[in-house]
């Protein structure tokens, strides 16, 4: 199995991490109605900006089959999403609940459910090629938005991009070679990093803001 051209998901029994594999036969027998399996991309793929994530949460993404969708940390971005007007409708953590995302795209570094919400090195190299076939599959992309230090360095990795000369750190905003997105950092937004005080709202909030202020101002000036 590849991931070709165009090819940015996984099949649903995709082979490629034995561990992870295993993990999701695991998730099938003990929980049958959730959704266990890669999970695919949402959002809109005329997007100006990606937003990619670590990999899915056992209540989140893999019951629900849509990032984010169902655990603390899809609150925290949807609200956030909604005030920045990336997203419209109301959300309610259900894949069904008719939210939907304007100008934006949400992934994940690693498409399955890793145990303990720890991918291994291996892992997050086998699901790179969904990484960089979905960025490929973003005509207007403009911006990425990595949520905390795995997804920032596999983008890295995915975008040519020396990791040394774009250390990762919260609100940095790096411009990278050959005409790639502006790629920004953020703490990701987990119910840990909220709880423990490493990321705030309003921490999170100034991310957004940043990035649609770099947005708008592109907007305005491929206006003239």
């Amino acid at each position: 199995m590849s991931a070709g051209a165009g090819a940015a998901l996984p099949s649903s029994d995709c082979p490629l991490c034995p561990r992870l594999a295993a993990f999701r036969g695991e998730m099938r027998a003990r929980e049958p109605d959730w959704f266990n399996a890669p999970v695919p991309s949402f959002g809109v793929p005329s997007a100006r900006l990606l937003i990619v994530g670590l990999a899915p949460g056992m209540g989140g993404a893999n019951r629900t089959g849509r990032p984010f969708t169902g655990d603390y940390a899809g609150d925290l971005l949807y609200a956030t999403l909604t005030k920045f007007d990336f997203a419209r409708g109301r959300y309610d953590k259900r894949p069904d609940d008719g939210l939907a995302l304007r100008d934006c795209r949400i992934t994940n570094a690693v498409r399955c459910l890793p145990p303990q919400n720890k991918p291994t090195g291996a892992e997050i190299r086998a699901c790179r090629p969904f990484l960089a076939a979905e960025i490929e599959a973003l005509p207007r992309l403009a911006a990425i938005l990595a949520l905390g230090r795995v997804a920032h360095e596999s983008l890295l990795t995915t975008l040519g991009a020396r990791r040394a000369d774009h250390p990762f750190a919260h609100g940095a905003r790096h411009v990278l070679p050959d005409g790639a997105a502006t790629l920004y950092d953020s703490y990701h937004c987990s119910r840990y990093n909220t709880n423990t005080g490493r990321l705030t709202a309003e921490m999170f909030e100034a991310v957004f803001a940043a990035i649609r202020a770099d947005l708008d101002r592109s907007a305005r000036a491929g206006c003239h």
